[in-house]
């Protein structure tokens, strides 16, 4: 990797850590029946850390990154994310935070089957005011540091799984989020493809300095990170710096 995503890395907060999830709790009602996900969390997350979040189904872990990543909000408790209270914010407000601020890498890919490589890394892009020549630009940057600039033709189904959660990689990263959030991003892989996505992450930490959190079951994926927090039952067990 050459080059840098397409914009410096974002300038961490003055004060205090980059994420700050406060008191949080997190419950659901069932009927009569209340369902409690996230009970009392408190977490910090550094700039430039790459923090795997651990723990069986139904722990926890994904939802307390929704929370982070602004797709839910908490019961109670405060979510604040590069010094913007994020659990305030309207539907609208958050939609547009979310666009600048978090990329997302998913399980499963989900690319658009029908969009080539480029086209996919291109959508978020297409909320921005950026020309068409930069976009392509910063498309053609993000599908390079991920190793993928002689594909960028191709459709998903012509690539590996391996090559379509870097497809998903490079589309995360090519709005240059303040955070990278990863849902088991080596869940459906097989060890091989899966180890390239994790070299992947890594150099993104180290070399560009994108701050990461990762969900993950596997322990093999998790000792990649410089930080691993466990999570059981909606509350965290134990922090084990690795």
């Amino acid at each position: 990797m050459t080059s840098a995503p397409p914009n410096a890395p974002p300038t961490p907060p003055p004060n205090g850590p980059l994420v700050e999830v406060r008191e949080v709790e997190k419950f659901y009602r069932r009927g009569t029946e209340t369902v409690h996900v996230l009970d009392g969390i408190e977490l910090e997350v550094q700039a430039g850390e790459f923090l795997a979040l651990m723990g069986p189904s139904g722990s926890g872990k994904s939802t307390l990154l929704n929370l982070i990543g602004g797709l839910d909000r908490p019961t109670r408790g405060t979510v604040r994310v590069a010094d913007k209270r994020i659990d305030r914010l309207s539907d609208r407000q958050l939609a547009a935070w979310r666009s600048r601020h978090i990329g997302f890498v998913f399980q499963l890919y989900n690319l658009m089957p029908v969009l080539t490589a480029e086209r996919n890394v291109e959508l978020p892009l297409l909320l921005t005011r950026l020309s068409r020549a930069q976009r392509r630009r910063h498309v053609q940057l993000a599908l390079h540091v991920v190793g993928l600039a002689h594909r960028t033709r191709h459709f998903p189904p012509q690539l590996s799984g391996g090559e379509q959660q870097r497809v998903g990689i490079a589309r995360a990263i090519v709005t240059d989020p303040t955070v990278l959030l990863c849902d088991e991003p080596t869940g459906d892989l097989d060890r091989k493809s899966g180890d390239e996505v994790l070299d992947l992450l890594q150099a993104l930490n180290r070399e560009f300095g994108k701050t990461i959190i990762m969900v993950t079951h596997d322990p093999h994926a998790s000792a990649r990170a410089s930080r691993t927090v466990h999570l059981f039952k909606g509350q965290i067990l134990a922090e084990a710096p690795l």
